[in-house]
């Protein structure tokens, strides 16, 4: 830690929150939570990247985490993500929105959020809810015909996919960033399920969770790329999102499947580290890259500039 200095200094910043619960029975995968970064060329959504925030020396920023959904059954839709905030004095909040939980088979549509959820395999020819502008992308759509499969979650970078034929949609993939020093993809969605015989969608690229099915070898893929990677799916149920990549849920196969939970979100701070001071709650993992302390806080926590 270098010396702190009594004067004002910039920060980049990266804030992701919860990723969407997969839905229940033939559910739809859950979005990405949104994502909001001044690091990098972008932000979610295709939107450009925020400017840097300009701190106030001595005063108390405060990061809320927001978990990933959970709570949905077998015959709802999935949890949708909460929010993620980082604030305080001279700055303008920066607030991310939790993403959506996914549709289930009872034509319970899917939620909007960060990123949208993917439509419920019933009934067909639905598309999946929206992003929200400058966070995220929408949900896809279930198959055009009867065939029962469902969409994948919305990503931070790209939307869900669709359901076609057979096979069930994969989730949207995950912004790229090297805000820590290390590339990854973050708030992927959550792959699709299905009703019977097909492929079950995989989790999007930055740790979306597979969607859920009977056979083994017809499970959606857990998302790789992010810094922790999204879980296969499971028998019936879906697969989870990675933890702290705000990634969403699988689906939940037909019957007695319930939806995978989405991931808990993040906030990264990257600062000068002749700025970095070292005071802060919570229990973040801090790293250096070149001339910069990287803050990563898994769970809602402070920083004192």
């Amino acid at each position: 830690m270098g010396g702190a200095l009594a004067l004002d200094y910039t920060t980049h910043f990266l804030v992701i929150a919860g990723g969407g619960q997969g839905g229940g029975r033939m559910g739809g995968g859950g979005g990405a939570g949104g994502l909001r970064s001044s690091w990098g060329s972008v932000s979610g959504g295709g939107a450009s990247a925020l400017a840097a925030l300009t701190l106030t020396a001595g005063s108390v920023y405060t990061v809320t985490v927001g978990a990933g959904g959970t709570g949905g059954t077998s015959s709802t839709l999935g949890g949708s993500g909460v929010n993620s905030t980082l604030s305080g004095a001279g700055i303008t909040t920066v607030t991310t929105n939790g993403g959506g939980g996914g549709g289930c088979y009872s034509n319970i549509v899917s939620t909007s959020g960060g990123s949208g959820a993917g439509a419920s395999g019933n009934p067909a020819n639905t598309a999946g809810a929206a992003g929200m502008a400058g966070q995220g992308y929408a949900g896809g759509a279930s198959s055009s015909s009867t065939n029962y499969k469902a969409g994948g979650g919305g990503g931070s970078a790209a939307v869900g996919a669709n359901a076609v034929g057979y096979d069930a949609g994969a989730g949207g993939i995950g912004v790229s960033s090297d805000i820590t020093g290390t590339s990854y993809r973050w708030a992927a969605g959550g792959g699709g399920s299905m009703h019977s015989t097909g492929l079950a969608g995989a989790g999007g690229n930055g740790g979306g969770g597979g969607g859920g099915n009977v056979t083994s070898s017809e499970r959606g893929v857990g998302g790789t790329g992010g810094i922790n990677g999204g879980q296969v799916g499971q028998s019936y149920n879906g697969g989870y999102g990675g933890s702290n990549t705000g990634s969403g849920g699988g689906g939940g196969f037909y019957g007695s499947g319930a939806g995978g939970n989405g991931g808990s979100g993040t906030v990264i701070l990257r600062i000068a580290t002749e700025a970095y001071t070292g005071t802060h709650t919570g229990s973040p993992v801090i790293t250096t890259s070149g001339d910069d302390t990287i803050m990563r806080f898994t769970g809602s926590g402070s920083y004192t500039a």
